[in-house]
């Protein structure tokens, strides 16, 4: 076992740490906006509205280096968004953490848009009619009758979307590269550890990755069976 996962470095511990903080800031960015756009895509219609939507999910189909490099052009130094934040802030997004986040946040958008958007459809618009008609208003109908009801397919969303942000490989590589102690995660560490042959590296990281996505995966089927029976 010692000699199958080896020593455990800073070389090691670095990309788990960073992995973790990316996903979590991309993960609330992906809550907001993907609980944002679920109820927005249920509740109303607009012209457009199809073609957004498409948009939206398209990161969950297209291969991630093809979403980092549509990134790319977009906050790139020659980006739309990148060159504005260059000229006007001197900011410079490219080979960041928060590149980082940005490409882990929009991979995993997708994942959290199409759980809002089943949470919401499935709604009884009765309940939200009834609060409505004790004199309550459309914040408080949300925060009360909303949220409540749509909250299992809301925690599924953010669950599968932290995972996701977590192993996110192609479009982080595209954007942020690979620079140690910065924006090195855990499927970046591991490729260039198995390419330089450091299989005691990739091996470790191997484990904890599947370790931690079993126990995700397994938690969550078993926390929607206890709200089921319940």
């Amino acid at each position: 076992m010692t000699n199958f996962f080896g020593s455990i470095d800073s070389s090691v511990i670095s990309p788990i740490i960073i992995s973790i903080k990316i996903a979590l800031v991309a993960t609330v960015i992906t809550v907001i906006f993907g609980t944002a756009l679920g109820l927005l895509f249920v509740r109303k219609n607009f012209p457009g509205k199809d073609i957004l939507e498409v948009i939206i999910t398209l990161p969950m189909i297209m291969p991630p280096s093809i979403t980092g490099y549509i990134l790319l052009l977009i906050i790139g130094r020659k980006g739309i968004i990148g060159k504005f934040l260059q000229d006007f802030f001197g900011i410079n997004l490219i080979f960041t953490w928060q590149a980082a986040c940005i490409a882990a946040a929009v991979v995993s958008l997708p994942l959290m848009y199409q759980s809002c958007k089943s949470a919401f459809m499935g709604i009884d618009k009765t309940f939200e009619d009834a609060a409505r008609t004790l004199g309550a208003d459309e914040w408080k109908v949300f925060r009360k009758v909303t949220l409540p009801l749509a909250w299992p397919g809301l925690v599924s969303g953010l669950v599968l979307s932290f995972a996701r942000a977590l192993g996110e490989f192609g479009a982080t590589l595209m954007v942020a590269g690979n620079i140690p102690g910065k924006t090195e995660n855990i499927p970046i560490a591991t490729y260039f550890a198995v390419e330089s042959n450091n299989l005691q590296k990739a091996n470790f990281l191997m484990g904890v990755v599947v370790l931690f996505s079993f126990i995700t995966i397994f938690s969550l089927n078993r926390w929607l069976r206890s709200r089921r029976i319940n």
